[in-house]
């Protein structure tokens, strides 16, 4: 698996969400405070324009919800706990795992070469096991847990 500056840039951003709706950072939309992009970009060092189109994936994947205006910003649609990594990546990246390109589960070999896509599965479902069970309630605990 390799984690792109997107996916990278992805979770901080719904993290510093996720932090904003509150100290658990456990509420949906309508909890705590819309958090502005400019604002998420310059917390976590992220340039806008990129962070835009980041955003706008997570609000198209069903992640974000956005409110538009002077007093508006982004919210997590639902608790940060109901959230995984899993989610945010694939919503940014689209599958977890790759070969040349594309989903592990297109991988086709013939010859010496054949037990490789069963290899390339096994990573993946690894990866899903861990990504899809760690939500952002779980990072936001683990931080509070280290301060």
């Amino acid at each position: 698996m390799y984690v792109s500056a997107r996916a990278d840039y992805a979770l901080r951003a719904m993290l510093a969400v996720a932090d904003a709706a509150g100290s658990t950072g456990d509420g949906g939309f309508g909890a705590g405070e819309l958090v502005k992009a400019a604002s998420l970009a310059e917390r976590q060092d992220i340039p806008l324009s990129f962070l835009q189109g980041i955003l706008l994936d997570l609000r198209r994947a069903g992640l974000l919800h956005s409110h538009r205006g002077n007093e508006g910003g982004y919210a997590l649609t639902r608790p940060a706990a109901e959230i995984s990594v899993g989610d945010v990546l694939r919503a940014v990246g689209g599958a977890l795992t790759s070969v040349r390109g594309m989903p592990a589960d297109h991988a086709g070999y013939h010859g010496v070469a054949a037990g490789l896509r069963d290899v390339w599965l096994a990573v993946d479902g690894a990866i899903a096991l861990v990504v899809d069970r760690t939500t952002l309630a779980d990072l936001l605990a683990d931080r509070a847990a280290a301060s």
